[in-house]
C-alpha cells in the first residue's frame, strides 16, 4: 500500500494510473458503497472484490520498472525505526478519557443517591 501511495504521488506515474489510484483510495475510504454493508454477504463482498481488483488494476497500469522503484522505496520506508512517542500519546489520551468518564459516572451516581 505504501508503494501505491508513492506511485500515486509521483509525477513519473502516468496520469491515468494516478487517477485510478485516487478513485480506488476514495472508494476504499468512502462511507458510501455500491452495495450497502447491511445487505447480508453482498454488502462486504463488494469491498472484498472491488478494492483488491482496483489495486491490481492500478499496479498493472504502472510500468514495471517504475513500480519496482516504488516498492524498493516503500521497503526502505518501512524498515526505518519507529518512535513509540506517538503511540504513548494516543494511549495516554484514551486512558485519560476513560478515567474522566469513570470519574464522571461515579460522581454522577454518587450525586443521585444523596
Amino acid at each position: 500500500m505504501v508503494a501505491l501511495y508513492l506511485a500515486a504521488r509521483s509525477p513519473q506515474t502516468p496520469w491515468h494510473a494516478r487517477l485510478a489510484a485516487a478513485c480506488v483510495a476514495a472508494y476504499a475510504l468512502s462511507p458510501v458503497d455500491l452495495i450497502p454493508d447491511f445487505v447480508p454477504v453482498l454488502g462486504y463482498l463488494d469491498d472484498l472484490l472491488i478494492v483488491p481488483l482496483g489495486i491490481w488494476l492500478v499496479i498493472r497500469m504502472i510500468p514495471a520498472e517504475l513500480m519496482a522503484g516504488f516498492r524498493a522505496e516503500a521497503a526502505a520506508f518501512n524498515a526505518r525505526p519507529r518512535s513509540m512517542a506517538g503511540l504513548a500519546f494516543i494511549v495516554a489520551l484514551w486512558l485519560a478519557a476513560v478515567a474522566l468518564i469513570g470519574w464522571w459516572v461515579v460522581r454522577g451516581v454518587g450525586g443521585v443517591r444523596q
